[in-house]
């Protein structure tokens, strides 16, 4: 490849990355505001009876988790017989799914020992059916890398969730609010997946055979995601019950939201740029180390930041009666930061078509999870769980690390080096913001706290952004994420009336 078609490729995973990322920031902005308002309106107990719900849907979805997506994605020649048969493979068992969630309803409430759990199950099972609707022709906005499209397309399906749910919850004040919520949510998403698309699709099974001759792997290792995310939650709602499965399902989503969601988008862009540069390797691993880079420069300062406030973030955002998430959150934003780090290495296996290797690592990363989960909860409850997954997450650091390197040819100063920047000015937000947290003198009032946050929050990020460029300049301003983000500051301030010279010639 052509250093023009490499430059044209990295091109457009940065846009993508922009519109996935601007996405991701307006769609959690709403989902924080969404689960504020709900968290002050419901109690633990609502949000811990659908997270046990939610546990038997996801284990479903399994069956119809065959990553037809990423195949449409990785195959440049695939056509309407390939995208009509995945749409048809996931009508019939998304289907079949929802009449095996209403026959199972009545045992799961009575495995629980919950009795509520059996309505709530048959009003998700018909909504898991109807989803399975969805228009297939939305994936070509990411294999197409038209990411202005998707991001209109997922804006609009989080717009749906939030316009229901919320009045709902002010209406109901109870768990119902959640469950009719998830309800219209789905119907009109599937909506919107026909009027944002105008393929049409069609029910066909031409090309079964070549579909699930890759799918076989992506099934498993979805089977070890589920085993891996679910896990938790279900032993705490079996041991501890529904109290308890609600404060580690916020605090895990509350931990991880800023590293994570906003690493999720760069790594949906980066996807159909690795099926791209597939074919050349040297090309494929620069890519990768620019997308790490990227990845680094948002993730690390999240994780550190949600870390160093959560004392102030629970009381003065979810409540009072949300205290015990605090040292759940604090442990789980560590946690978050070393996954998003790992996150994007399964998609250059996908790129390259090496399913099965990613396959083997999940499931090393869910055997070790699983031998210390059990007595973790049985010992320490939700903080347990919290332990059990950083611990995993550190333990895989030198099994990722030492895999991927061995497929793209890597080193590990060739990684380390896009961390250390971001690390460096990372710990300069935790030195700062807890010195500063040391000399505020509070009351036991929301808004002492609310207003102890925002300040910690704005000094934070000013600190970052202040020693992440000293640090880069250090580093003779080297080509990067750093030097993209400092354009684009540049450029913004510029706008304003500011004209400063940040990158140099």
């Amino acid at each position: 490849m052509s250093d023009s078609g490499q430059g044209s490729i990295n091109k457009q995973i940065a846009k993508g990355a922009a519109w996935m990322v601007a996405f991701k920031v307006v769609d959690k902005s709403v989902g924080l505001v969404s689960t504020i308002v709900l968290a002050r309106m419901l109690a633990p107990e609502d949000f811990g009876l659908v997270a046990m719900s939610m546990i038997l849907l996801a284990a479903l979805n399994l069956l119809i988790s065959f990553g037809f997506e990423v195949q449409l994605i990785q195959n440049r020649d695939a056509g309407r017989d390939q995208f009509d048969t995945a749409w048809t493979f996931t009508v019939i068992f998304s289907v079949v799914c929802g009449l095996v969630l209403v026959g199972l309803a009545l045992p799961a409430a009575q495995f629980y020992r919950e009795p509520r759990l059996e309505a709530i199950i048959y009003a998700l099972a018909f909504g898991f059916a109807l989803e399975g609707f969805s228009n297939i022709g939305t994936v070509a906005f990411r294999r197409e890398m038209q990411f202005d499209r998707e991001f209109k397309f997922l804006l609009g399906k989080r717009m749906a969730s939030l316009v229901v749910t919320i009045p709902l919850a002010l209406w109901l004040r109870n768990y119902w609010a959640l469950v009719i919520g998830q309800l219209a949510s789905t119907a009109l998403s599937v909506a919107l997946s026909y009027y944002m698309s105008t393929y049409r699709p069609r029910f066909s099974l031409k090309s079964k055979l070549e579909l699930f001759h890759t799918s076989k792997w992506l099934v498993i290792n979805n089977l070890f995601g589920f085993l891996h995310g679910r896990s938790a939650p279900f032993l705490l709602a079996r041991l501890s019950g529904a109290p308890s499965v609600g404060v580690f399902s916020i605090g895990m989503e509350i931990s991880t939201l800023p590293s994570n969601e906003l690493v999720a988008p760069i790594n949906r862009a980066a996807f159909p740029g690795y099926a791209k540069a597939a074919h050349d390797l040297d090309k494929l691993r620069d890519t990768f180390l620019k997308v790490i880079a990227s990845i680094a420069l948002v993730a690390i300062p999240a994780g550190v930041g949600v870390a160093v406030v959560a004392d102030l973030f629970v009381p003065a955002v979810l409540g009072w009666k949300w205290l015990d998430a605090i040292p759940l959150i604090q442990l789980l934003a560590v946690y978050g930061v070393i996954k998003a780090l790992q996150t994007n290495i399964p998609y250059v296996y996908l790129a390259l078509g090496m399913a099965k290797r990613s396959t083997i690592i999940s499931g090393i990363q869910v055997i070790i999870y699983l031998l210390v989960l059990y007595p973790a909860i049985s010992r320490w409850g939700a903080m347990g769980a919290a332990w059990a997954s950083l611990g995993t997450a550190v333990v895989m650091i030198p099994v990722n690390q030492a895999m991927v390197a061995e497929c793209l040819g890597l080193n590990a100063t060739q990684f380390c080096r896009a961390l250390v920047r971001p690390l460096i000015a990372s710990a300069a937000i935790a030195t700062v913001v807890l010195a500063l947290k040391s000399q505020l003198v509070l009351r036991h009032h929301t808004l002492d706290y609310a207003l102890a946050l925002l300040l910690c929050a704005a000094v934070g990020a000013l600190v970052y952004v202040i020693v992440l460029y000293v640090v880069w300049r250090a580093w003779k301003r080297p080509d990067g994420a750093e030097r993209h983000a400092f354009a684009q500051l540049e450029t913004l301030l510029g706008k304003a009336g500011i004209r400063v010279n940040l990158v140099g010639p």
